[in-house]
């Protein structure tokens, strides 16, 4: 359970620090620079999550004995517990992003997503429309929620992936293998 916590930990830390670092940059306070921001987030996450999900399943099958079996089924459920730790400690960081540190990043959101409708040629009828409709997806509890939603999807797929690379067989005991013909 500590394995699972450490790297759950590392991974909350370190998602937590880049939006904070986006935010720091200025890259959460425009709709123009949202787009790399979110691009620059996404990147990081993903490497961060792999990073986390790999050392942190090595980590867990180095403490099963060296001939014991860790398969499949423990490289993933390894790597979804800390996925899961990962996820509600980043529950905490990112409530407190978007309800103190950056109370205005649903307007920056909102903002951003309105410039591209206008693009797209819609009337501003239909924009308002769609904006009363996203407000109350950028509200923090919400928008918290499905991050820790989209936390676990995509954690869950990197341990989907990363257990294949790294489930060990049992090693068998050379007194239990058959007879070899010379």
């Amino acid at each position: 359970m500590k394995t699972y916590l450490t790297y759950g930990f590392a991974m909350a830390l370190g998602g937590a620090l880049i939006s904070f670092a986006m935010f720091f940059l200025g890259l959460h306070d425009s709709p123009s620079k949202l787009d790399l921001a979110q691009w620059i987030q996404m990147g990081c996450g993903i490497a961060l999550g792999v990073t986390c999900i790999v050392l942190g399943t090595k980590a867990r099958r180095a403490e099963v004995p060296a001939g014991a079996a860790f398969g499949y089924g423990s490289a993933l459920a390894a790597g979804v517990m800390i996925t899961l730790f990962a996820a509600l400690l980043g529950i905490v960081t990112t409530y407190v992003y978007l309800a103190i540190i950056n109370p205005g990043y649903g307007d920056v959101v909102l903002q951003a997503q309105a410039e591209k409708l206008e693009g797209k040629g819609l009337k501003s009828e239909q924009i308002e429309q769609i904006q009363k409709m996203s407000a109350i997806m950028m509200k923090p509890g919400v928008m918290t929620a499905f991050s820790f939603i989209a936390g676990l999807f995509f954690g869950t797929v990197i341990s989907l992936i990363s257990a294949a690379f790294l489930k060990r067989p049992a090693v068998e005991d050379a007194g239990d293998a058959p007879p070899t013909l010379n």
